[in-house]
């Protein structure tokens, strides 16, 4: 079987060409466009036609997917008083109405992301109108019960299709996200973990497979040192339910980051017990301060349609500098993950052995996973000695004992 995953779209409406290039977008925050086009800028957010051209993409692929999951962060980055309740629901509905008009006949499972509420990252702990509307939004694709625990608390779990045993679950990570003052010195907000461990366990009663789908990822930030995505607390208690339930938890799935990235959780004794996948943006948008940022991206997954272990990703991108100077967008295939790595499958054991070879002094494996982490954006970027430490730390390590023993 196959799956899309698509992630971070953050359109930004406000997008048009013009000749003063302060004003081409709002989430350039009135610094100059460098190089605007028909697709976007690397200092802008998604136009409209940037999202169209990666939706028309999947259509026209000729791929057969069963579903796709999509992670959240469908409004720009911008300031807070540019926004609003009604425009961030707005640009999502705008989004989910893009995908079912595109996809009228495909399950969609969709997550919320930290920009996806207005003030952004402030997801409350119990409903609201923003969680209210998705859950109208969604209903073509979700089931009652799914429904209504995304009214109350955004988050929710659902089987593929009726008879499948394989089990969505749907997080809504932004809970634990640090910027997040809602939920300061909340031990559970939202009953999330209650709730996932009970869906879990009884997952793990029905012989279910589960793939954990959510915006912001747990472990270690792959660019910075020692930082967690989510407060560190929120952190380490996911991490002990994902051991805990390892066996039945076949892939995770993430956003965010907007790079492309994987991680390998290890048990407490250090054995590989699960595989999780950071999908890059299909935004480019960068600060003016970054030096770096990704190609837009959305990749397909092939899994074994039998236990629903993970074979294989495909990485799809759209190089923006020639797409804006041709005028036509060409999504081409960026990788196929065990190609690229000469691996057997997406298994923590071939993820975690793949690892091990990027730890390598001057290991080519990882001068490929840089470029690729950047969507192929610039493959002269250099990443150094620290830089390198903090990569493969957060790749093998994702709670704070292991991750203070690797760096």
């Amino acid at each position: 079987g196959q799956f899309w995953h698509v992630t971070d779209l953050h359109l930004d409406p406000t997008y048009h060409i013009t000749d003063d290039h302060t004003k081409v977008c709002s989430s350039s925050k009135g610094a100059n466009a460098s190089n605007p086009g028909p697709f976007g800028d690397v200092l802008c957010d998604s136009p409209y036609p940037l999202i169209m051209s990666a939706f028309d993409f999947i259509k026209n692929s000729g791929q057969e997917a069963s579903f796709m999951i999509w992670t959240g962060d469908s409004p720009p980055h911008v300031p807070v008083q540019e926004l609003s309740t009604e425009m961030v629901i707005n640009v999502i509905a705008n989004m989910t109405t893009t995908i079912q008009s595109l996809f009228p006949n495909l399950q969609v499972f969709p997550a919320l992301g930290n920009h996806d509420y207005w003030p952004q990252d402030q997801l409350p702990v119990a409903t609201s109108k923003v969680y209210n509307a998705v859950a109208n939004l969604w209903k073509p694709w979700l089931n009652e019960e799914a429904i209504s625990t995304l009214r109350k608390g955004g988050f929710y779990s659902q089987k593929v299709t009726a008879n499948s045993s394989l089990r969505i679950i749907s997080l809504n990570t932004n809970l634990y996200y640090s910027p997040n003052i809602v939920t300061l010195n909340k031990t559970d907000p939202a009953n999330q973990f209650e709730w996932l461990e009970n869906t879990l366990n009884s997952s793990w009663q029905n012989k279910e497979k589960v793939y954990l789908i959510a915006h912001v990822p747990v472990g270690y930030l792959p660019f910075s040192r020692s930082t967690t995505a989510m407060r560190e607390y929120y952190n380490e208690k996911l991490i002990d339910i994902f051991r805990k339930y390892s066996d039945i938890i076949a892939g995770q799935f993430y956003g965010h980051t907007h790079r492309d990235s994987i991680m390998v959780l290890s048990d407490k004794k250090g054995s590989p017990v699960s595989s999780l996948f950071v999908a890059p943006a299909v935004t480019p948008v960068k600060s003016v301060l970054e030096k770096q940022t990704n190609n837009p991206g959305v990749r397909l997954f092939q899994y074994d349609s039998r236990d629903y272990q993970l074979l294989d990703m495909f990485q799809y991108y759209l190089n923006l500098t020639e797409a804006n100077l041709k005028g036509e967008s060409n999504w081409k295939l960026e990788y196929i993950l065990t190609q690229a790595y000469d691996i057997e499958d997406l298994q923590p054991k071939s993820l975690y052995g793949l690892a091990r070879q990027f730890a390598v002094l001057e290991s080519k494996q990882f001068i490929k996973y840089y470029t690729y982490f950047f969507v192929s954006y610039d493959s002269s970027a250099i990443c150094d000695e620290k830089c390198k430490t903090f990569q493969i730390c957060a790749i093998m390590n994702l709670d704070r004992i292991s991750y203070t023993g690797c760096l």
